[in-house]
C-alpha cells in the first residue's frame, strides 16, 4: 500500500514516463467540440482509452452519441472490444455518453506493467483518433 503521496508521486512517474515513452500530441480535448474528448485513464486495476460526451444538454449528448453509434459497426472492426454505453454514470453521478476499451489486470501502481499500459494507449487511441478524423465531418454535423 501506498501513502497519498507515494501513490501521486507514481501517477506522476507513470505520466511521465508515458509521455517520453511516446512524444506525441495526442487529440484529447482538441476536437473542437466542448465537452466532447478522447481520454486515457489508468488506475490499479486496469487501463481505459475512451471518448467521453459530457454535455449537460442532454439533446446535444445524446445526438453526438447517435453519431457515433450510426458509425458503430466500423469503429468494432478497429477495436472489437469497444464498449458503448449512452448513458454512463460517473462516480459523482454525472451522467455521460462514453465509448471505450479497456485493458484489465494491469496496474499504474506497478512499473512492470507500465509498457502493456502504454502500449495499450498508443495502439487503441490512434485507433480511436483515426476514425474520429475520418469522419470529422459527418460526426460535427449536429
Amino acid at each position: 500500500m501506498f501513502s497519498k503521496e507515494e501513490a501521486a508521486n507514481l501517477k506522476k512517474e507513470f505520466w511521465t514516463a508515458f509521455g517520453k515513452s511516446f512524444p506525441r500530441k495526442w487529440l484529447l480535448y482538441d476536437t473542437k467540440i466542448k465537452d466532447f474528448s478522447f481520454k486515457f485513464y489508468a488506475d490499479n486495476k486496469k487501463a481505459e482509452v475512451s471518448l467521453n460526451i459530457e454535455m449537460n444538454y442532454e439533446v446535444y449528448r445524446n445526438a453526438y452519441f447517435e453519431k457515433i453509434q450510426s458509425l458503430e459497426n466500423l469503429w468494432l472492426e478497429e477495436i472489437p472490444e469497444l464498449i458503448f454505453d449512452e448513458n454512463f454514470t460517473l462516480e459523482k453521478g454525472k451522467i455521460i455518453s462514453k465509448i471505450w476499451v479497456e485493458k484489465l489486470d494491469v496496474s499504474l501502481f506497478n512499473k512492470n506493467s507500465w509498457r502493456d499500459i502504454f502500449e495499450f494507449f498508443v495502439e487503441n487511441m490512434q485507433k480511436m483518433e483515426t476514425l474520429f478524423f475520418e469522419y470529422e465531418d459527418y460526426i460535427k454535423d449536429v
